[in-house]
């Protein structure tokens, strides 16, 4: 026997929580990225609709269907511009926000 047997399964009972804490905190990021888009496409696609003319309502409902239901969304009318801020919660309670405004349709 060498002393070396063994050294294998010590280095890998060593390695892989980190391994495990690494992908977790990629998938982590992942996941974040992907609500931040949504909630900058559901801020975009809200103030186009809140431009056009459409109810609050309608306005609101349409944000959150694009950035989750969990979504907190906000109209601010404020002539000739409207903007429209949408909040989501991803993993561990982070918040992300996006906003987007547009100028109001005759």
């Amino acid at each position: 026997m060498t002393h070396e047997e063994g050294s294998v399964t010590a280095e890998l009972a060593v390695a892989l929580p980190v391994v495990v804490v690494a992908l977790l905190l990629v998938l982590g990021v992942g996941a974040a990225s992907a609500a931040q888009v949504r909630a900058v496409d559901a801020a975009r696609t809200a103030a186009r609709l809140a431009a056009l003319g459409e109810p609050d309502a309608e306005v609101e409902q349409a944000a959150r269907r694009l950035a989750g239901e969990s979504s907190v969304v906000s109209v601010s009318r404020e002539p000739p511009w409207v903007t429209v801020s949408v909040r989501a919660r991803v993993l561990a309670g982070i918040e992300l926000a996006a906003s987007a405004s547009a100028w109001t349709e005759p």
